[in-house]
């Protein structure tokens, strides 16, 4: 399976890291998204991505900045797609999204969880086209926790097997997604 071998030496519990759902013609995939920020040392933060759109990228620092509130102006930003696949669809959104914030502030993202949905400008998340294939694959290889847009009308149920927790905006996906810090003050 592509899937296992992509995830096969991810480190649980890093910060930066977040697995997404991506679709291969027919055929979801597991990928690892990995984000790095990093004080910049110029006057302009850099934004270097690797396996995902320069625009996307772009896209998402600015939503994070602007809709959620993670200081980016000062970041340089990294984002690599582990294995040097190439992510062309926007379902991979959230995942890159939540790899950066939880760069920025040391926090990881839930180790059983899988990330689904586009972000948009507004900082809503969005639907993504074969939902319950993504979802069934994650759920095979394991995961336990999906956090996926809210759906807006039913339709076909969710697969049996793995927790579905929605969200209407990147912000409330953010909340669900990262460990809060635990360490005493």
């Amino acid at each position: 399976n592509p899937s296992e071998a992509f995830l096969a030496e991810r480190m649980i519990n890093a910060p930066g890291s977040a697995i997404a759902v991506t679709m291969e013609g027919t055929r979801p995939l597991l990928v690892e998204i990995q984000g790095l920020t990093s004080p910049t040392n110029f006057g302009n933060p850099r934004r270097t991505p690797n396996g995902i759109d320069f625009n996307r990228l772009l896209l998402t620092a600015a939503v994070l900045t602007r809709r959620v509130g993670v200081r980016l102006s000062e970041q340089d930003v990294f984002v690599n797609v582990v294995s040097g696949l190439k992510i062309s669809e926007p379902a991979a959104d959230l995942a890159v999204a939540a790899a950066i914030a939880s760069s920025v502030k040391d926090q990881p993202v839930r180790a059983d969880a899988v990330l689904i949905g586009e972000v948009g400008l507004n900082g809503e998340l969005r639907a993504v086209g074969q939902m319950t294939a993504r979802l069934r694959e994650a759920a095979k290889l394991g995961f336990k926790t999906a956090i996926v847009p809210r759906r807006l009308r039913r339709g076909e149920p969710w697969p049996q097997g793995i927790e579905i927790l929605e969200a209407r905006s990147l912000r409330e996906a953010l909340k669900l997604a990262l460990i809060a810090d635990e360490k005493p003050a």
